[in-house]
């Protein structure tokens, strides 16, 4: 069983008996092009959960299932029949339609499960958004921090990222007692078709990164996904599958892009030991200066302390 003391994130599978139970990827898809992302105005006059597809939009989801069917099928070893498919979707029209033309590129019996998850919905930008309004807003929002701004009777990214933690407690407790009825010969893909934030304060979630490191990172474009790859080590990563070119393009620094290729690398036991966790971004200067600092002291006050000298005149 899972340790419910952790948190609600990659962390726990530290922790996990059922180790094939595991998925094999975790891939966060974007919905396609929507009629505001087109037009803005749409906002205005239609409630932001009832935005559709555009024609584009959906011939973007159904490239972007046909990827996603090549990338899960080639991946399989010798065995073609070995891989399956589990759906969370946003109840939001558009990442539901985005779901009905990814699934066409997969067979049924390849499919075990499809669940609308509330809690990977969206941001909430405040009912109807009027363009003019909208604009001051969003100006605002940039002089306070994109994470922890609230728009006026709607949310903020730290309460997005409250309810994704939330959505990541439950997944693993799913996972733990197989309500996802994996069979454990199965290579189990978990595909999640959400929003952009949604999908980056995801990611800040389960890597443990820090506030100014999820406002580095870049929105997906319209059904771009990220595939999270479970690695030798037991941790999921992102540079598994991905480049390191691609993970530059997305945001992500120099720090975490290391973090990211020491998930994918590290042998099983050692992550935590071996691999960054971004000291250095608490620690001004950084940590091991200042433990160079702290041993220097040390070793000055042995030298005047009266202990020391009397064991030097011994």
């Amino acid at each position: 069983m899972v340790d419910l003391n952790q948190s609600g994130d990659g962390d726990w599978h530290h922790h996990y008996h059922h180790h094939n139970l595991l998925p094999k990827r975790i891939i966060l898809v974007r919905h396609g092009e929507s009629q505001g992302n087109l037009d803005t105005a749409a906002y205005s006059h239609i409630p932001d959960h009832k935005i559709p597809l555009t024609e584009a939009g959906r011939a973007q989801a159904r490239e972007t299932g046909a990827q996603l069917h090549d990338l899960i099928s080639s991946d399989c070893g010798n065995s073609t029949n070995t891989w399956r498919v589990y759906f969370y979707v946003s109840p939001y029209d558009r990442t539901r339609s985005t779901l009905r033309e990814i699934g066409k590129a997969f067979d049924r019996k390849r499919i075990i499960g499809v669940r609308e998850e509330c809690r990977v919905r969206e941001q909430d930008f405040g009912n109807f958004q009027v363009a003019e309004r909208m604009k001051v807003i969003k100006e605002a929002r940039e002089r306070f921090g994109r994470f922890f701004f609230r728009f006026p009777e709607g949310e903020s990214a730290a309460d997005v990222f409250d309810r994704v933690s939330n959505f990541l407690e439950s997944l693993w407790r799913d996972i733990d007692m197989n309500r996802l009825h994996k069979d454990p010969s199965h290579e189990l893909n978990l595909v999640i078709i959400t929003h952009g934030l949604t999908c980056r304060v995801f990611l800040m979630k389960w890597f443990k990164w820090t506030v100014e490191q999820f406002e580095l990172l870049n929105n997906p474009e319209n059904c771009e996904f990220r595939v999270m790859q479970l690695g030798a080590g037991g941790e999921y990563s992102l540079a598994i599958h991905h480049t390191e070119r691609e993970l530059r393009e997305w945001g992500l620094s120099e720090a975490m892009i290391a973090d990211q290729k020491c998930r994918a690398s590290a042998s099983k036991g050692n992550w935590n030991e071996n691999c960054p966790w971004f000291l250095d971004e608490f620690f001004d200067p950084p940590l091991e200066e200042l433990s160079k600092e702290n041993d220097e002291c040390y070793d000055l006050s042995q030298e005047s302390s009266p202990m020391s000298i009397n064991s030097k005149e011994e």
